[in-house]
């Protein structure tokens, strides 16, 4: 049974949220205030003066007993009908009276009358705890003066519910915060009385102080609910985690059998302006190779190739304790076609949507004419330019910087990217004319986005995809397979939610026989689907489905991360493609038919809008997690009616589960004995039958534990 107490001044609504509280779980409600005003106006029913100077106390403690004790007094404890009676009469109206409430704080500041009180209110609440209670043996809500101290100090959840006084006075009155005080009861009058008896105006140890001032009443009572269910699942899991008390347990296990359950959710915090720095440059003049010097780590790919990096890829920096985007693009090139002009398009771009430019050369081979067409370009945009020499790996070949002051963009930096030298001195020129820029363009990756993976064989359109989401040309989309290496990072407003999506590079068949590029680029998406939360696994509708697809999705799958299956350019599929692929979804893709499936045309747009409800779905069963008293009483309830088969003559039993975390979400079962795997496939339909998952895989393992030893 859960005891609910909650205890506060005048007017902060305990009656009301009380009931609504009782109401929402099923719980009796027990008003001590009634029960309090009751015996006021059963005090002057029976002639006592209580105006008198010295009011009689004997007197009036002996007639309340005698009200309790002989059967006269009556509460209901049903938060839709709380009548109170006296002797057969509803006096629910009557104790509320403006009489009643004037002599009421005379009658309960007796001390002598509050013990009797007290008694029977603890009496009440100690009759939910039986299966012919009104509840049923489910709980019970109390509230009123020493509720949380004295009535019930041992309840699962204690709440001082508290306001500001003129905020109180506006509720009574039912007017405005600033006619309060005029007309109705005096709620400061009321706690004066009452405060010299009780104290209610702040909280005891362990007691839950909730300040409703500025709450609605929804908000006020979703608090409450939030605890009553917190108080629920504590009781539940030492309740089913009693079931191991007599069985051998690891150290592991006590661990999670005593962790608390609950993730504190933090709020998003606000995304960071900083500067956008672009590097461009001729194709192969090592512009890959200095990101990942400055970044200190391998994220772009590199290889002794022209044209490796295609897209305009955009990474967190910094520097100096100075933060700032870094923008890596392709080689540009004058007067080409093609995907080599696209890619010269996007490093264009990048230089357009910057604050400031490196410009990287090459000084093994000197000056080109494409470079001095680059400076053309540079200067017509405006940007300040920081000149790098590349590939000037020690000081005698610094002379190789000597012909680079001839395109006027100021003093060319010798650098090695390669082995690092001179970069330094590089990123302070560059950065010192990013600051004098005065603009941020740019905004560091924030961290609260949701992380979506585009993933698939090449050439499915997962580019076209994410442009078409972006609503810009953001990824070169080629014919050509393979278009895409590098992940490419980008924030999308899909359904007016921003996200953060990584374009990848498609997974190729067989990794080990893949080479240069193509190898790194296969690893870089793989690690992209580590870092994601949510794989959209994109496949050619108009092709049929290879082992190629199905290992990339099974790849995502076995990553643990949510699933949304894309059919992309269905718009190409007649009505037998149709027919083919729905039968191919009830064999080829057994194993993931809890995902959501979206038939889409990237390249038209068409239902890509049902995009953004799917990855909800997906990723909030991601985030899902079941109280485990709820995950205890299901399983009862499924190994009941279908039990495990005996296995050696012995039935594995289930002697309590919980969720060990969640993303995906992760079950620990300890049982008796080894559950075969046809009965975890079992438990996990029926998990997802009982409680969505949908999108989501769900893992479980099963801790065996055996019985303790006698001694």
């Amino acid at each position: 049974m859960i005891r609910v107490a909650i205890d506060g001044p005048a007017g902060v609504g305990k009656s009301s949220t009380s009931k609504a509280l009782a109401r929402h779980f099923g719980y009796a409600y027990l008003d001590t205030g009634a029960m309090y005003r009751a015996c006021a106006w059963w005090c002057l029913k029976q002639g006592i003066d209580l105006d008198a100077e010295e009011i009689d106390e004997r007197q009036v403690t002996e007639t309340v007993g005698e009200f309790f004790t002989g059967d006269h007094f009556d509460i209901s404890v049903d938060p839709d009908d709380p009548r109170v009676s006296a002797d057969g009469e509803d006096i629910s109206e009557a104790i509320r009276s403006s009489e009643v409430s004037t002599h009421v704080s005379k009658v309960s500041g007796i001390i002598p009358v509050r013990r009797v009180l007290i008694a029977a209110q603890r009496a009440y609440i100690a009759r939910e705890d039986q299966p012919e209670s009104f509840s049923g043996g489910l709980g019970v809500v109390a509230e009123g003066r020493d509720i949380t101290t004295v009535v019930a100090p041992d309840a699962e959840v204690r709440v001082l519910l508290t306001a500001r006084e003129e905020v109180r006075q506006a509720r009574r009155n039912g007017q405005s915060a600033d006619t309060a005080g005029v007309g109705g009861e005096d709620v400061a009058a009321r706690d004066r009385a009452d405060s010299q008896v009780t104290s209610f105006l702040t909280a005891a140890d362990g007691v839950t102080t909730l300040d409703n001032s500025d709450l609605t009443f929804e908000q006020t009572l979703t608090a409450l609910i939030t605890l009553v269910e917190d108080a629920v699942e504590e009781q539940e899991y030492e309740q089913y985690a009693a079931n191991l008390q007599d069985y051998e347990l690891e150290d592991e296990d006590a661990m999670l059998i005593a962790d608390s359950r609950s993730d504190a959710q933090q709020s998003a915090p606000a995304p960071k302006a900083v500067g956008v720095l672009a590097i461009v440059g001729r194709p192969n003049v090592g512009k890959s190779t200095l990101v990942n010097r400055i970044l200190g780590r391998r994220a772009a790919v590199v290889e002794d190739t022209p044209g490796v990096t295609r897209d305009r890829v955009s990474y967190d920096a910094e520097w100096a304790g100075t933060d700032f985007k870094l923008v890596d693009t392709g080689g540009w090139e004058a007067d080409v076609e093609g995907i080599e002009s696209a890619i010269a398009s996007q490093a264009q771009i990048a230089v357009q949507l910057s604050d400031a430019v490196v410009f990287v050369v090459d000084g093994q081979i000197g000056l080109t004419d494409t470079d001095e067409r680059i400076v053309r370009m540079l200067r017509a945009s405006g940007k300040p330019v920081t000149l790098a020499v590349n590939k000037v790996d020690d000081g005698a070949s610094e002379y190789l910087t000597a012909e680079f002051w001839k395109l006027g963009l100021g003093e060319p930096y010798g650098i090695s990217a390669m082995h690092g030298r001179g970069v330094g001195d590089l990123l302070d020129a560059a950065l010192d004319s990013l600051r004098k820029a005065e603009k941020t363009s740019g905004f560091l990756t924030p961290s609260h986005l949701r992380r979506i993976a585009l993933v698939g064989r090449p050439n499915v359109g997962k580019s076209s995809l994410l442009n078409q989401l972006a609503g810009e040309q953001r990824s070169v989309v080629n014919d050509l397979a393979g278009t895409t290496r590098d992940p490419v990072d980008e924030i999308v407003k899909v359904d007016g939610e921003d996200w953060l999506f990584i374009d990848t590079a498609g997974i190729k068949r067989r990794l080990h026989k893949v080479s240069g590029a193509d190898y790194y680029s296969s690893l870089r998406t793989q690690a992209a689907i580590e870092r994601s939360e949510l794989a959209l696994v994109l496949f050619d509708a108009s092709q049929p489905i290879s082992d190629q697809d199905l290992k990339v999705m099974s790849q995502a799958v076995d990553a643990g991360r949510a699933i949304v299956l894309v059919f992309n350019k269905w718009d190409l599929m007649d009505e037998f493609g149709r027919q083919r692929l729905e039968r191919l979804w009830q064999t080829e893709f057994n194993r993931v038919t809890w995902a959501q499936r979206v038939n889409l045309s990237a390249k038209t747009g068409w239902h890509t809008n049902r995009l953004a409800n799917a990855m909800r779905d997906a990723l909030t069963s991601w985030d899902k997690r079941i109280p485990t008293g709820k995950l205890n009483a299901f399983l009862g309830q499924i190994q009941a009616a279908h039990p495990h088969p005996l296995r050696g003559g012995k039935q594995p039993r289930i002697l309590f589960a919980t969720q060990a975390s969640t993303r995906p979400p992760r079950f620990v079962i300890f049982a008796t004995g080894f559950l075969e795997h046809g009965y975890r496939r079992f438990i996990e339909r029926s998990l997802r039958d009982e409680f969505g998952f949908e999108g989501t895989p769900i893992q479980i393992s099963v801790n065996i534990r055996e019985k303790k030893k006698r001694k």
